[in-house]
């Protein structure tokens, strides 16, 4: 069986499984061999689930190529982030403390990833409880997700397995999380298409210990092509009672009827450092390039002062920490219990957080969301770079770009987590290589214009496509 079936769009995939042209055992047979040949490279994966995948495939065969209506990825193979809970498979939150863990029920987000068809092939690297202060992917249970396109860097975190296995072709497609750029940031690193939804449009609930006040985080789609993203996305969209933050969104639209239909003009806000960001002259030049096709598209790009400041980072972890600590905290507090230094270092963090901070910094955030408002009703977009630099070596990261010092725990990516904090969408685009290291075209719409988030970035893939660029390690 070709290779080149495995970069096959995987709504492609499934048509072909839906006309009897292939079977769902044979897309899960092939996606198996090549994680057992090209993930020891990697290590996208914490858990490879073959024989439930298989089982599932053989399942699904029976309907497949019979004419009958079929769910929207039926027979697709697809990869899910480790943070999310997976009935009777391991779901470990790349924690030493829940290696053993199986759980009896799905997550929200994995019972519409069935629904929807897919068959789950594993679990895919992250960082311990999804957090890392380096924003790399580098588990105390699991180890270090090398980047395919060079295999000493990072694939950047905290979905960095899901990214690293979607472009070396491990998989059709794959969920990540992102809670301050978790999806965004490795989409970027290893160049494809990641989308974090607007606040609310994914439901997030089931998932390990107590509920999460959840004012940031988001699960999303990473994919090789916008229409799979835009699939997944809509397959995993829509309010369940069960997280009520989902509730504000009171149906899921159709995101993929006008995919393909041109924006209308619109007006772009381009800016290549938020105001604060340090960033890569390389980064920022091929980024702005790759925002000025809007351009001839015949849309209008200039550049916009967003008037952000760094101490938003430090609102950021105020509440994000909290957050993590009321979720699993009670990790931190067992004795019995062995956390790796990132996750004894986020949950401390959030214990340490006062109510008057916590207060101070929904104010904040509420501020932030003001100020951004008033920018939106300017411009339909803001455009950025999505990282201030390619995927590094994690053991030797950039100190400096353009004579200037990076500072902070925003570190090299001072233009993500701002759209967690607003709630608004926003998709990293491969636009690009520095020195043969994709780069990542952020674009944020406003609150609940997924759509137009989509189709825009569904015009930039057309204009300039990325699907045939693949790492020479798949």
């Amino acid at each position: 069986m070709s290779n080149d079936l495995a970069f096959e769009p995987a709504w492609k995939q499934a048509e072909l499984v839906a006309s009897g042209d292939i079977s769902p055992v044979e897309l899960t047979e092939m996606y198996l061999r090549r994680i057992d040949e090209l993930d020891p490279k990697l290590n996208a994966f914490i858990t490879v689930a073959a024989d439930q995948a298989l089982d599932a495939a053989r399942k699904a065969e029976a309907a497949a190529g019979s004419g009958a209506e079929l769910p929207p990825l039926y027979g697709v193979p697809i990869a899910i982030k480790d943070l999310e809970m997976t009935a009777g498979l391991r779901s470990t939150l790349g924690s030493p403390a829940l290696a053993d863990y199986v759980p009896d029920d799905d997550s929200v987000v994995v019972e519409r990833v069935r629904r929807s068809g897919a068959i789950i092939l594993g679990k895919t690297n992250t960082p311990e409880i999804g957090i890392s202060f380096k924003t790399v992917t580098d588990s105390p249970l699991a180890g270090f997700c090398h980047n395919p396109w060079d295999t000493d860097r990072t694939t950047g975190g905290s979905s960095g397995g899901s990214g690293a296995a979607v472009v070396a072709g491990l998989c059709a497609l794959a969920t990540g999380s992102d809670g301050g750029g978790s999806v965004r940031i490795p989409a970027s690193f290893c160049g494809v298409f990641g989308f974090k939804p607007t606040h609310g449009r994914i439901p997030r609930a089931c998932g390990y210990g107590n509920p999460e006040p959840n004012q940031f985080a988001q699960s999303g789609p990473m994919t090789r092509n916008v229409r799979d993203g835009a699939l997944l996305l809509q397959a995993l969209s829509g309010p369940d009672e069960r997280d009520p933050n989902s509730m504000r969104h009171s149906d899921a639209p159709d995101l993929l009827s006008d995919l393909d239909r041109p924006p209308d003009r619109l007006r772009i806000g381009w800016s290549p450092d938020f105001d604060y960001g340090v960033v890569d002259p390389e980064v920022a030049a091929t980024a702005e390039k790759a925002a000025r096709v809007f351009e001839g598209l015949g849309h209008t790009v200039e550049q916009v002062e967003l008037g952000l400041t760094a101490d938003l980072a430090d609102h950021f972890w105020n509440i994000f920490a909290a957050n993590a600590y009321a979720a699993l905290g009670h990790l931190l507090d067992d004795p019995a219990v062995e956390l790796g230094p990132d996750g004894v270092e986020a949950l401390s963090m959030g214990r340490a957080v006062t109510g008057s901070a916590y207060a101070s910094s929904l104010r904040a955030v509420e501020e932030l969301r003001q100020r951004m408002a008033a920018v939106m009703e300017r411009y339909d977009l803001i455009a950025s770079p999505t990282t201030s630099v390619t995927a590094f070596d994690p053991d030797s990261p950039p100190t400096h770009a353009g004579g200037r010092k990076f500072e902070g725990v925003y570190g090299f990516y001072p233009f993500t987590y701002i759209f967690n904090m607003t709630g608004q969408p926003a998709a990293s685009l491969p636009c690009g290589f520095v020195d043969g290291l994709p780069v990542g075209l952020q674009l944020a719409g406003r609150f609940a214009d997924d759509g137009l988030v989509l189709r825009a970035s569904a015009a930039f893939e057309q204009a300039a496509p990325w699907g045939d660029r693949r790492p020479s390690v798949a």
